[in-house]
């Protein structure tokens, strides 16, 4: 079965074209390192909930939207030499020192899958 990280952020709506130049990017990144799938969506559909939501969890300000994300390998193994190779990938670096959202507030966890139809 496959295993998946996830990720869920906060992005101010002045600067997602910036995050998905920054995406496009991360996910060439991904996909060349070995990654089987990568991600990025834009919410819809993310009501802020009384007392747990996704804007909630990522403290989305009325000006942000927020972002769920995922890459898919083959196996955790995969996953760990794989993210190694993308956070030493050259074409990364500049970005991660200027990301157009607060990292802060990014939750993010690997996932072992156990059911897939």
């Amino acid at each position: 079965m496959a295993y998946v990280d996830g990720f869920v952020l906060a992005v101010p709506k002045a600067k997602i074209e910036a995050y998905k130049d920054m995406a496009r990017l991360a996910g060439k990144v991904w996909m060349e390192h070995g990654a089987l799938s990568y991600v990025e969506t834009l919410g819809d559909d993310v009501p802020y909930g009384e007392l747990t939501s996704f804007p909630r969890a990522v403290q989305a300000g009325d000006d942000e939207i927020v972002v769920f994300s995922w890459v898919t390998y083959t196996d955790r193994a995969s996953r760990d030499a794989i993210v190694a190779k993308v956070m030493a990938d050259e074409r990364l670096k500049s970005d991660m020192a200027n990301m157009p959202f607060d990292g802060k507030r990014m939750i993010f966890g690997g996932f072992q899958a156990f059911l897939e139809l």
